[in-house]
């Protein structure tokens, strides 16, 4: 039967944790929140097992709540977005100490900065904002971050930005009820896709190791399962202007009590894991053998207290498989191991 084990739970955020996220050797976790303050935990090195300690908490970087943090591909660089409408870039630009320090701020969003992404390639960071807009940043090689997009496709809030796994495709989520994709094409960036079918603001939204398959999660207490469709398809689904078209093909309802805030889709194992605003975290999977055109979501596991208060973010370890990371409103930060 599987289970969601409890390995440990980290104090010492004062007030909200908003985002964590793993560096990409799964080897140290960082946590950002309402205290302004960004906290690395990595593995106490002089014990086995599941102690996990804060090494380093960087407090000098925003003046607001810190909403978003993000490693960039390389594990070199840092980025968190605040409600301070600003993003900073945390480098390891000093080899003697090898410690982050704040090497830019990013302006130009007019209010609060919700979350902050890399693309797989390094080449880009995306920023997205309360006022509407999608920001996408070139990375120089001098470490220059010069604004290539400003993306106004969002009619409200835009809650949460993804990277396709292995191309310069940007997903976003908005309290519009729509998650948009967005390209490169010809030097400009443009919005190729509109995903409609939730009801209310869409918190959170996550690819598959493939990039064919997504995943949204809502204030409507849904998630959905949106699969790709390209010109020629064998089901002969409509792919306008001969682009790619994306379908919802599984609502999963009436297993939420609450607003889902988050949703994490595990490359390594193809679990989904979620957030939820009933305190809750829950595991799922696509079942297997089903058909990839109308796929049922499968829940294995529910944690119904994992935390006191909303559950906020969930992000799985990419080295570690069922490793998963979640914070929360009451001020802490777990880990938790899947089994089967």
């Amino acid at each position: 039967m599987a289970k969601l084990d409890e390995l440990c739970k980290l104090s010492g955020h004062q007030g909200i944790v908003w985002n964590v996220g793993w560096n990409p050797d799964g080897t140290s976790l960082v946590s950002c929140g309402e205290d302004k303050v960004i906290r690395l935990w990595s593995r106490n090195s002089n014990e086995n097992g599941n102690d996990w300690i804060c090494k380093t908490a960087l407090t000098d970087g925003h003046q607001r709540t810190i909403r978003s943090v993000a490693w960039s591909p390389c594990g070199k660089m840092l980025a968190s977005a605040s409600f301070d409408a600003t993003c900073s870039i945390w480098d390891k630009s000093n080899p003697e100490t090898n410690a982050l320090e704040c090497t830019a701020s990013l302006e130009g969003h007019e209010n609060e900065v919700k979350c902050v992404a890399w693309s797989p390639s390094g080449s880009f960071l995306a920023t997205c904002s309360r006022d509407k807009s999608v920001w996408v940043w070139e990375v120089g090689e001098d470490g220059d971050f010069d604004c290539c997009g400003v993306l106004n496709a969002h009619t409200q809030d835009v809650k949460k930005i993804c990277w396709h796994p292995n191309a310069d495709v940007l997903a976003s989520a908005s309290y519009d009820n729509t998650v948009k994709l967005f390209r490169e094409e010809d030097d400009d960036w443009i919005c190729s896709n509109t995903l409609k079918s939730h009801d209310s603001t869409v918190w959170g939204v996550a690819f598959d190791s493939t990039g064919k398959q997504l995943v949204s999660c809502s204030d409507d207490r849904t998630v959905k399962i949106w699969r790709e469709y390209l010109p020629g398809n064998e089901l002969n689904i409509a792919t306008p202007d001969n682009e790619p078209a994306w379908k919802c093909v599984c609502t999963l309802s009436g297993v939420h009590m609450r607003a889902v805030y988050d949703v994490a889709w595990c490359h390594q194992t193809g679990l989904i894991a979620t957030a939820c605003g009933d305190d809750s975290i829950r595991i799922f999977r696509i079942e297997p053998n089903c058909d990839p055109n109308a796929p049922n979501l499968e829940l294995l596991v529910t944690v119904p207290r994992a935390h006191e208060h909303d559950v906020n973010s969930v992000s799985w370890n990419p080295r570690v498989p069922g490793l998963l990371a979640s914070c929360s409103d009451d001020m802490h930060v777990k880990l938790w191991q899947f089994r089967q």
